[in-house]
């Protein structure tokens, strides 16, 4: 009888612990990722809970900055430093823009009524500490900025022309995703650009591949423009979903402190998306589209695609000539537009000096206007390319 009655109590351990893992990863759950890490030194069924917790953690977070922070640095650096103990994600891929004036221009302190000069090697740095040391990064300035404030995916995307504004995308590891930074940067003593480079990257023999968000840096270089079409021309193709911009400058290029290049130097850095369940799209607001009724219709034609907007971010690249100028001072204008028909897609971008990309859907190859033999002309001024990153359904 005793032997059966410590049978008996053994049984009810074994049930006893495995609903404790049952509880303590319900419990874990709740936590966000720093806290959840820290949890998992507790013990090994805490470790084993808290790593399970994690992997079931595939979707995309955010951090925003809309508003000037203290006048030190830059209000991206503050607001990530504060949210990251809030974020549910481990990021794997980090892609943050600021606005080119106050990340690196001067700022003025009202207390001491004079200017100070923020280095923008120093603010790069001061962002990329905060994150994992594993975190691929990629960092750009622009003139400004487009971004969708933290809180819900719905919340109304705004246009920020200017002043003091950045946002941060954190990546997550998502199962079926592969997301790659890549830089390519012109060779003054070689004209000709060697194609192997595009295969290191991801962006050759890679039947993956389906969306390519590349940004030109020093655009205003001599060679900079025949240097993008040397990168451009050979990702034209149909099953690729290629857009972006050319921005002010690039700040940080992954986690091992690959900053920019001197000023004279010109090129071309992104991030290759890779992953049979990706979907994409993107659809070109030309010089035409000047008025609210034009500008929905080009949404409509971008909502016909049919892409999932689940686990989906929108991104908008525009020209620094459009937006309340262009609209004539109706402001947020293409920002409203794009949330009328997509209500819980997240939007971020930039208002740059060029354009990357064309009307173009990625499901089995179907594209949004008949395409011939010719290669679409993907690079533009004085418009704006929207586009859709579909990456997958979630658990």
């Amino acid at each position: 009888q005793g032997r059966g009655g410590a049978m008996e109590s053994a049984a009810k351990g074994g049930l006893v612990l495995a609903n404790l893992a049952e509880v303590v990863e319900r419990v874990l759950g709740f936590l966000p990722t720093k806290a959840l890490l820290r949890a998992a030194c507790v013990c090994r069924l805490w470790r084993e809970c808290a790593r399970r917790t994690l992997r079931a953690r595939q979707r995309v977070a955010w951090v925003s900055a809309l508003e000037p922070g203290p006048a030190e640095s830059h209000a991206l650096v503050h607001a990530l430093a504060r949210e990251l103990e809030k974020v549910h994600v481990l990021p794997q891929t980090v892609l943050y823009i600021a606005d080119a004036e106050t990340f690196s221009g001067h700022e003025e302190c009202h207390e001491q009524k004079k200017a100070r000069k923020r280095n923008s090697k120093e603010t790069a740095l001061a962002l990329e500490k905060l994150l994992p040391k594993r975190c691929q990064v990629l960092g750009l300035v622009t003139p400004g900025i487009v971004v969708t404030p933290m809180g819900s995916s719905s919340n109304q995307p705004r246009e920020i022309e200017e002043g003091e504004a950045g946002f941060a995308l954190l990546f997550p590891k998502i199962d079926g995703v592969k997301i790659h930074t890549f830089h390519f940067s012109k060779d003054v003593k070689n004209r000709v650009f060697d194609e192997s480079k595009f295969a290191e990257a991801g962006l050759k023999n890679n039947p993956d591949l389906r969306v390519v968000l590349l940004f030109g840096y020093n655009s205003w270089k001599s060679g900079a423009t025949r240097f993008l079409h040397q990168i451009v021309n050979p990702l034209n193709e149909k099953s690729i979903i290629l857009a972006g911009g050319q921005v002010e400058s690039f700040t940080s290029l992954t986690s091992e402190n690959n900053h920019a290049q001197p000023g004279d130097a010109c090129g071309v850095v992104g991030l290759a998306f890779s992953g049979p369940q990706i979907q994409s799209a993107t659809v070109l607001l030309d010089q035409d589209v000047a008025d609210e009724r034009t500008a929905e219709a080009t949404m409509q034609r971008l909502k016909a695609a049919n892409i999932p907007e689940h686990n989906t971010i929108g991104f908008m690249f525009a020209c620094v000539g459009r937006g309340y100028r262009h609209y004539k001072t109706k402001r947020n204008m293409e920002a409203d537009a794009f949330r009328k028909f997509f209500p819980t897609v997240p939007l971020f971008g930039f208002f740059g000096h060029g354009e990357i990309g064309c009307d173009r859907i990625v499901t089995g190859n179907f594209v949004l206007r008949e395409c011939n033999d010719i290669k679409d002309d993907l690079l533009h001024g004085y418009t704006t390319v929207m586009t859709l990153i579909h990456l997958g359904s979630t658990k």
